[in-house]
């Protein structure tokens, strides 16, 4: 770890002439006469319809039918129409044109299962495992437009699954195999499911977990589910029934491989993908073959940089948008993407850095939260692993601290690395906001806007934010390809959800609170909702976690805004300590004092509350509106999607 950390006011990384000139979107601005980053950016969000539609024949995408224009936006940006009249599948440009060329024996996926076990995936294999699930469904009659839920493991299988339906028309209903029995109740109620697969089980921290239990009593709980089909990853005794179970192997495995991939409209449904919100029930997302195909392979193509022999890992689930991310990404450009099936630090914290040696990983994504949890571990897990073959880091899913971005930036990255810090959501299947692999970093920077991605920081009113540092709320003033059209419980809760809060003219709110400081570097602070607003002063809890943290009891932190006679909002601080660590008066007050000094006076806690865990989603984010509800007794709201809700009694407690 560096000796000092840098602040965010200063740039610690600058590519180097060579590597700029190598990358993919240098590439492309020679080709189109754009000079430098600014143009870039200003000419691809400037002039969305001519970037979208320069896209695909600069990717090689490929429609079966040409479309009649980029788009009809004769509904507005909240129903915009992206590539109406044309045809395509998903799976044709990720798999088919693959396996029927030169590529037909590169690896898809390389697998790595939690104990040690490796299987490689090709292209050809995929193509063939894929036809046999498209045909396993039309024999289900499974059609276009119908949805089928995988609740997998993950295993090399899962691809074909999410391709196979892709083939066939079928809408995937990805779930993450984390979830227990209401919360995948819950998604396939939703989306009427009527084949489900799954799997006997998988491994986690040497143990084996089962999945065709919690699946049994999950269906038996929502309903709709005709045929469940059962992958044997474990060899376990799993319960069954007779008039619905079906293995792999005598399901799909006795198929043909042989299928002819259906061409499908732009607008058809793709996936239906789950968002947890704030309050009510998960938000069905609903993407478009189209919206698809465009939006994350743009963003591994130019943000991190694809080659032909690069090995792409990004640590997801296929049940999160960044598991299908991966999947489309990559293979859109025949390329190789590992998969892990496992925790993070198990044998030993050092699982991931062994992995990147072994399987010569050149992009590596992860969550800043899994980082922290690494960086705590010890540089002696991450020393003696060669970590050479990295050309690009990744991460999304929460705001940095300074720290820990150091630390991955320095240790993991060797100082030279750029880390693609990426925030958009499972609503627009990828980014707002992307840094180059081009540009200059400071710590905890996204960059700026994604390539064709039409947004702004506005203040309450709508008004665009001009004065540097200032904080407001991120929107998007256009549509994209891959934004929603609507959920699929219908329009009122999407135009509610999304485009209710600017409307003269009509803009997307994100929901996030960002900033852009005097150099165009831009920052997010967390989710507009947790905002700290005290006596008319705004931060994010993160900013208050942050400064906690650095305390060294400090395990982990929740910053939460209560309501206080006096100032309207005041902090309260949940804290995690150290293992060893006795909480006592002495240390509440030490740390209260370390996030005054670092935060200001007035955003020092009111309270610091000590607590052994705190409630997170499957993707290891705190739910923070769950622990301020805990606190002020008001209804914790949806808890579906909380790994852990039990311990919101110990929150409660804790007062």
């Amino acid at each position: 770890m560096p000796a000092e950390t840098p602040t965010q006011d200063e740039v610690v990384h600058r590519p180097d002439e060579e590597f700029v000139e190598s990358t993919n979107v240098y590439q492309f601005m020679q080709e189109y006469g754009i000079d430098d980053y600014d143009e870039l950016i200003e000419r691809t969000t400037g002039d969305v319809e001519w970037f979208w539609d320069e896209l695909p024949s600069y990717l090689d995408i490929e429609f079966y039918e040409d479309y009649d224009t980029v788009r009809d936006n004769s509904d507005g940006p909240q129903f915009t129409d992206w590539y109406p009249g044309g045809e395509l599948n998903v799976a044709h440009n990720t798999v088919d044109r693959h396996a029927d060329g030169e590529r037909r024996n590169t690896v898809a996926c390389i697998w790595e299962g939690e104990d040690g076990d490796v299987r490689n995936l090709t292209y050809h294999e995929l193509q063939r495992q894929a036809n046999q699930v498209a045909n396993y469904l039309e024999s289900r009659d499974v059609g276009v437009g119908d949805t089928v839920g995988l609740y997998m493991p993950m295993v090399p299988e899962v691809i074909s699954i999410l391709y196979g339906c892709f083939k066939a028309g079928a809408i995937a209903v990805p779930i993450f195999s984390g979830f227990g029995v209401d919360a995948t109740a819950t998604r396939i109620a939703d989306a009427e499911c009527s084949v489900l697969f799954t799997g006997d089980g998988f491994l986690r921290r040497g143990s084996e977990v089962t999945l065709k239990d919690a699946a049994d009593e999950a269906i038996a709980e929502a309903g709709h589910v005709e045929h469940t089909v059962v992958f044997e990853r474990l060899g376990a005794d799993v319960p069954w029934d007779d008039n619905r179970d079906e293995w792999w192997a005598d399901a799909v495995g006795t198929q043909s491989d042989d299928y002819e991939t259906k061409a499908l409209g732009s607008s058809q449904e793709s996936m239906l993908l789950y968002s947890s919100g704030t309050t009510g029930k998960p938000k069905g997302i609903v993407h478009t073959h189209a919206g698809t195909q465009m939006q994350a392979p743009k963003e591994v193509y130019f943000g991190f940089d694809l080659q032909p022999d690069d090995r792409f890992f990004w640590v997801s689930d296929i049940g999160w948008m960044m598991g299908p991310w991966t999947l489309i990404g990559t293979h859109t450009f025949g390329g190789t993407m590992v998969m892990y099936e496992g925790a993070p630090d198990h044998p030993e914290p050092d699982r991931f850095w062994e992995m990147i040696d072994r399987h010569g990983v050149t992009q590596f994504g992860i969550s800043p939260t899994a980082i922290r949890a690494l960086r705590k571990r010890g540089d002696e897990w991450v020393e003696g692993h060669d970590l050479s073959s990295l050309r690009l880091l990744g991460s999304t899913g929460e705001p940095w601290d300074p720290e820990s971005w150091a630390w991955f930036y320095e240790e993991v990255g060797g100082g030279d690395t750029p880390i693609i810090n990426i925030s958009g959501g499972t609503e627009i299947f990828g980014c707002f906001l992307m840094p180059m692999p081009t540009q200059p970093l400071k710590p905890c920077t996204l960059g700026g806007p994604g390539l064709g991605m039409n947004i702004d920081i506005v203040d309450e009113t709508g008004a665009s934010i001009k004065a540097d540092n200032e904080r407001g709320y991120l929107v998007a003033r256009d549509s994209c390809p891959a934004m929603t059209k609507s959920l699929w419980s219908g329009d009122d809760r999407y135009l509610h959800e999304y485009w209710s809060s600017f409307q003269d003219p009509p803009m997307w709110d994100h929901g996030d609170w960002a900033q852009k400081d005097e150099d165009g570097f831009w920052f997010l602070h967390g989710r507009a909702d947790d905002a700290l607003n005290v006596a008319g002063r705004k931060v994010g809890p993160a900013e208050v976690e942050g400064a906690a943290m650095e305390h060294e009891a400090v395990n982990q932190a929740a910053a939460v805004g209560v309501p206080d006679d006096t100032t309207g909002t005041a902090v309260v601080l949940y804290v995690v300590v150290e293992e060893g660590v006795e909480e006592t008066d002495t240390l509440r007050e030490e740390i209260r004092e370390l996030v005054g000094e670092e935060q200001g006076k007035p955003f020092r806690p009111r309270e610091v509350l000590f607590v052994d865990a705190f409630p997170k989603t499957q993707s290891g984010k705190i739910v923070r509106r769950a622990v301020e509800a805990a606190y002020t007794g008001e209804d914790l709201g949806d808890l579906s999607s909380v790994e852990n809700p039990g311990v919101l009694d110990d929150i409660e407690d804790a007062r």
